[in-house]
């Protein structure tokens, strides 16, 4: 893990498409701007691991339908 100190204002840069910048500091709190590509989806992480397990969940429903369907 790469671990980096920012002030106000500073950014980190992510390859050439990725800009992250510190837009705001209230005390223990800090607000982060992500410039992405609309092509590339950014989630919190817990909604992130949510959607993941919305889609496992899914995938699992669709298996356990098939089995059922292929039994006729």
């Amino acid at each position: 893990m790469l671990v980096l100190t920012r002030k106000l204002n500073e950014t980190i840069q992510i390859g050439e498409d990725i800009e992250i910048k510190v837009v705001d500091i209230d005390g223990d709190q800090i607000k982060l701007g992500i410039s992405a590509p609309k092509h590339i989806e950014i989630h919190r992480k817990e909604i992130y691991l949510a959607i993941q397990e919305e889609n496992s969940r899914a995938a699992s429903v669709s298996n356990d339908l098939l089995k059922i369907l292929k039994k006729d």
